[in-house]
């Protein structure tokens, strides 16, 4: 499915649309993500960071495994997600695995349809948040999930790590320089997609951006655990050898 430019949503661009409505990558999703230590990293870290059943909302569900594994322990789950493509597959995953969960087809950017304080726990994972373009338009994004939240809810968000060692010297020395003279394109890394279409641009995080983000929206964080590409927590010096960074944040009483 194509749109002109002018109608993309806001925060979307033509290479995250294509990425979104790829047939192959909807396809393959649930086999790569069931071959990922890192999916396997980031269910665990929820499974530690919600204790109870509550009301769980999944923000970029995809195919739907973070609800599925919840929905079977006892939460009520909604999953929310931009493409139609995904949700349908979450729709028979979730059948196959009798389990259910609401899917919502919405933009991140934009979630007033979901009620104010509706939601003990949120999460956003696998670089979702950096998916979204440009930094006006990722602080909307955790502005609506805290106003989601209940009073105590936690928030777990899962992002990349601007300076990862793998990303290549010539990267990394890039981000360094566009960083240190602040220019808005820092941390947005593009990449030639395997499924077609324009090329996918994904925002690289430092640590302390996205908890400055995650302050600035009004949560406290709580918990934090650096990991590297086969999702194990990262030793030292974590700022190179970590692929991303899984951040537990609570919306204050």
């Amino acid at each position: 499915m194509s749109v002109p430019e002018w109608q993309l949503p806001p925060g979307v661009d033509r290479g995250l649309w294509d990425y979104f409505h790829a047939a192959d990558m909807v396809a393959n999703y649930d086999e790569q993500m069931r071959a990922s230590p890192l999916a396997s990293a980031d269910v665990a870290f929820c499974e530690r960071s919600f204790p109870a059943p509550g009301k769980l909302v999944d923000l970029g569900c995809g195919t739907g495994r973070l609800c599925l594994h919840f929905a079977a322990k006892g939460f009520d789950c909604v999953g929310v997600d931009l493409s139609d493509e995904m949700l349908a597959k979450a729709r028979v995953n979730a059948t196959a695995a009798n389990v259910n969960v609401e899917w919502r087809n919405a933009n991140l950017v934009d979630l007033s349809a979901l009620p104010e304080a509706s939601f003990d726990f949120a999460a956003c994972l696998f670089s979702t948040l950096g998916m979204v373009r440009g930094s006006e338009n990722r602080a909307k994004v955790l502005a609506n999930v805290f106003r989601t939240l209940k009073p105590g809810g936690r928030f777990v968000l899962h992002v990349h790590n601007r300076w990862f060692r793998g990303l290549g010297l010539s990267r990394v020395c890039g981000q360094f320089f566009s960083t240190l003279f602040g220019r808005p394109s820092a941390g947005d890394i593009s990449m030639s997609q395997a499924y077609g279409g324009a090329p996918l641009t994904l925002h690289h995080f430092m640590k302390r951006e996205a908890v400055t983000m995650l302050w600035e929206a009004g949560f406290r964080t709580l918990d934090g655990l650096p990991l590297t590409i086969d999702g194990r927590r990262a030793g030292w010096p974590r700022a190179l050898r970590a692929y991303g960074w899984l951040l537990l944040a609570e919306r204050p009483e």
